[in-house]
């Protein structure tokens, strides 16, 4: 009889870890979905222009990426590359480096669930937002520590019962201390993407944008 009990408690407690899996799952795709993931299949052609100005200082790149291929153009003042993640050679590849960081920027929302089998997550209903200062839910990220370019860094995002991001806090190396925190604002809806273009500092010396957003269905 014991034995029949301890098997039962087993199986509970196995359908408790799967349900409770479930839930976490399904907070990192509550989020991509509130941002328009789902119109992502139709994409064919997105374009950007990564912007920072920060005090008197100005800075821009801009990219051309067609994600069915995975076809990749680099527009500097300097120069043009053309490039495929299948084939990189060093040049490309330091490029690239780029390139994710600033896709990053562009569709955070959505790296929640293209990443999710690199990161571990965390979600809190209730945390003080830092530029806010307003409870809102939190969810944390931790990449492993291992690949990609940027291995074990950590964000923290905040957002309200939308599930639209107000604001994000950067942690490299998941540091306690954030190495940076901006908001997520000034958004649009572009072919069904709900992108932020703007992202600031609360001293208001910093502003990371985007111009020239073009995505093609």
């Amino acid at each position: 009889m014991q034995k029949f009990y301890t098997i039962v408690l087993f199986i509970f407690s196995l359908i408790l870890c799967q349900n409770i899996n479930a839930q976490d799952k399904s907070i990192l795709e509550k989020v991509a979905n509130a941002h328009g993931i789902e119109n992502w299949k139709n994409v064919k052609e997105i374009k950007f222009t990564f912007n920072v100005d920060r005090d008197t200082t100005h800075f821009d790149r801009s990219w051309i990426w067609k994600p069915k291929s995975n076809d990749i153009t680099s527009i500097t003042a300097e120069k043009t590359l053309d490039y495929n993640w299948a084939s990189m050679d060093s040049v490309a590849y330091k490029t690239n480096g780029s390139f994710i960081n600033d896709k990053y920027w562009l569709l955070a929302p959505f790296q929640l669930v293209w990443d999710s089998n690199n990161f571990k997550h965390e979600h809190t209903v209730k945390s003080e937002a830092p530029i806010a200062k307003k409870p809102m839910q939190k969810l944390t990220i931790v990449y492993g520590s291992e690949g990609g370019y940027t291995p074990g860094d950590a964000y923290d995002f905040y957002f309200e019962d939308d599930y639209i991001i107000k604001e994000w806090v950067f942690r490299k190396a998941n540091q306690k201390e954030p190495s940076m925190i901006t908001t997520f604002e000034d958004y649009e809806t572009i072919n069904g993407l709900k992108i932020a273009k703007s992202h600031k500092m609360a001293e208001g010396k910093f502003n990371l944008f985007f111009t020239g957003i073009a995505v093609k269905n």
